[in-house]
């Protein structure tokens, strides 16, 4: 063998060991897969769930029309009211001022009862961090 040649077999051992851990490092490098999503919780309504619904509804519809019905009459009656003082400008701004605040008063009842509508039927929200406690005690 010439020297050249025994040099070269000298030279495999090292290179193996090179190579090792420079294909780990190649290895770990690799981009690691995204983690797992989130576990969504569906939370199963009960039976009678688009029954009830279906009652809050119908009790929010008669409530805004009852509501509705009461502001039309007190419309009528502050007509009625500032008829006999239509000729003075001060008795007609405080009516004016009055009827501006039933009026507010009415859209925040309003507003009320949808708000509260709203929350009742929105569905419960549970984060998937936390498990969603039982109904029963034993488990």
């Amino acid at each position: 063998m010439s020297f050249e040649t025994r040099t070269f077999l000298r030279l495999w051992p090292v290179a193996g060991a090179l190579a090792l851990p420079a294909m780990a490092w190649g290895w770990q490098s690799q981009p690691s897969p995204p983690p797992p999503a989130r576990p969504v919780i569906i939370v199963q309504p009960p039976s009678n769930a688009r029954f009830q619904q279906t009652v809050r509804e119908q009790q929010v519809r008669d409530q805004l029309q009852k509501n509705q019905v009461e502001e039309q009459l007190r419309q009528s009656r502050v007509d009625a009211t500032r008829r006999p003082y239509a000729a003075d400008a001060t008795h007609a701004a405080r009516l004016d001022q009055a009827d501006q605040a039933q009026r507010e008063l009415y859209r925040a009842r309003q507003q009320d009862l949808l708000d509260r509508y709203q929350s009742a039927v929105a569905p419960p929200v549970v984060h998937s961090d936390q498990a969603p406690s039982s109904s029963r005690s034993g488990e």
